[in-house]
């Protein structure tokens, strides 16, 4: 159950920050609370992950593969640009989290 938390982290997260941005610096007030929202409810399920994954692994799952898809919502929702070079750089990201949580498994 603590990887489906980490999952719900990691969505949460990357809504929230998707929010953030349609906020324009939280101008559009009622965007910047569920971009707040989202954000708290992320933090809840990370927590609750943290209760079976060691801290080091779920921050850097969270980190990691949040950080990959809001560059992948920039890239499909805001049309911000893609090279090859970034993808390169976003499936590094993805690999080595996934490493993380291959080793996780393993050490449990």
């Amino acid at each position: 159950m603590a990887w489906a938390y980490l999952a719900l982290a990691i969505l949460l997260e990357t809504v929230g920050t998707g929010l953030l941005k349609l906020s324009h610096g939280f101008e559009r007030v009622g965007i910047g609370g569920l971009s707040m929202l989202a954000y708290g409810v992320c933090f809840f399920f990370l927590a609750l992950a943290l209760r079976a994954i060691p801290v080091g692994a779920a921050y850097a799952i969270w980190s990691g593969v949040g950080t990959a898809l809001v560059v992948l919502a920039g890239v499909v929702l805001f049309g911000e640009k893609m090279s090859l070079l970034k993808a390169g750089l976003i499936a590094m990201i993805v690999i080595g989290a996934g490493g993380l949580m291959l080793l996780t498994d393993s050490e449990a």
